[in-house]
């Protein structure tokens, strides 16, 4: 079994240079495994082995990809405690064999048991030989600390904005497939741009499957984009999970995703979540 030491060896520094502090602040690895994490990646990992169980190929497209490996033993991970409400307390109550902990096995496997995937090695996890992997990411030193994580797969990466990626790369060969997106929502204007990026990719793409991740804010910041997704996309899922602030003054109550051209299985998927959520 690997060491930590393994999994600082594939983690770039986390101490931001000028230019990285230049841009957004937003770090994912405080905040990685927390109960947002385990929704959105138990339905994504869901979604994936669906798709992957026809031998047709596929695209993954991936708008805000982070780092893609965390280290759950690391300070940045303990400062906020934020695993311990999430994949750390519920993991054991999932499944055995839901796609999900199949993710977690492996890349404790590789990597040692601290290690915590992101949506990026649970796609590069999930895809075969033939399909193709696309995962944009903006900032320098968290797309650096991708290179090094999924160092081992096929796989291409754009140092851009996501969305320019997105509209750029649909519709993608292999024309089946998925796009996920991920924000960080620091940037308040993401929430009324999401839509028409949403509304322009599925003009392209109109088999894609487009998953989005939202927090939900006791502000309500977030509603105004959810009613205009869902008058654009008709035929959508959209699934929710409430549960307590990971810490004192934290403003997000739960999480959820909304997802354009649902695959089938889906709905038990969300609600095997929404029960996994209810038992908290």
């Amino acid at each position: 079994m690997p060491d930590r030491a393994h999994l600082r060896d594939r983690l770039a520094p986390t101490a931001p240079g000028r230019y990285a502090m230049e841009m957004l602040s937003y770090q994912h690895i405080y905040h990685a495994g927390n109960p947002a994490d385990v929704q959105k990646h138990m339905l994504l990992a869901h979604v994936l082995d669906y798709l992957t169980r026809k031998e047709k190929p596929l695209s993954y497209i991936e708008t805000h990809a982070g780092r893609g490996l965390y280290d759950l033993g690391g300070a940045e991970a303990l400062k906020t405690g934020e695993a311990t409400a999430g994949v750390l307390r519920m993991e054991a109550r999932i499944a055995p064999g839901h796609p999900y902990r199949r993710r977690l096995a492996e890349v404790r496997a590789r990597f040692g048991t601290a290690a915590y995937p992101g949506s990026p090695l649970i796609a590069a996890l999930s895809l075969r030989d033939g399909d193709s992997l696309h995962l944009a990411e903006l900032h320098p030193q968290e797309q650096a600390a991708l290179a090094a994580a999924l160092a081992d797969f096929p796989v291409h990466l754009h140092r851009r904005d996501g969305f320019e990626t997105a509209l750029a790369l649909t519709p993608p060969l292999p024309r089946r497939g998925l796009l996920f997106c991920d924000p960080s929502y620091e940037v308040k204007e993401d929430y009324q741009a999401i839509p028409k990026h949403f509304a322009a990719i599925a003009r392209k793409w109109n088999v894609g499957i487009l998953m989005l991740w939202y927090p939900i804010l006791a502000s309500g910041a977030h509603l105004d984009m959810l009613a205009r997704l869902v008058a654009q996309h008709p035929d959508h899922l959209r699934h929710e999970v409430r549960f307590p602030p990971v810490r004192e003054g934290h403003r997000m109550t739960g999480s959820g995703l909304f997802v354009v051209n649902p695959p089938f299985g889906i709905v038990e998927a969300a609600r095997e979540v929404t029960a996994l959520f209810a038992g908290q």
